[in-house]
């Protein structure tokens, strides 16, 4: 029966995100190991090669990923998710 308990959803343990502390524990480790200098030259060295995914990178972090438009259409039938959840009542 305990194999069948352990297969289903719920809490666990280990599962979850780590508590924030280790989060900064292990950003410091990386922090000491590489360092930030060359991280961003290789970041650079990147993107003047021309890489698509390290010019992505760098402009979701310094202006924000774009906000998507959703709209459906179907045989004259349209829908606009945006106007639909951005409506007051």
């Amino acid at each position: 029966m305990t194999d069948k308990l352990e297969k289903r959803g719920g809490a666990r343990i280990g599962a979850g995100r780590k508590p924030k502390d280790e989060e900064l524990k292990a950003v410091e480790k990386l922090t000491t190991v590489i360092g930030d200098d060359l991280v961003l030259d290789r970041l650079k060295m990147l993107i003047t090669k021309g890489d698509f995914r390290a010019i992505q990178l760098y402009f979701n972090y310094r202006f924000g990923s774009p906000k998507a438009d959703i709209k459906l259409s179907s045989d004259g039938f349209s829908l606009d998710f945006k106007s639909i959840f951005s409506r007051e009542e």
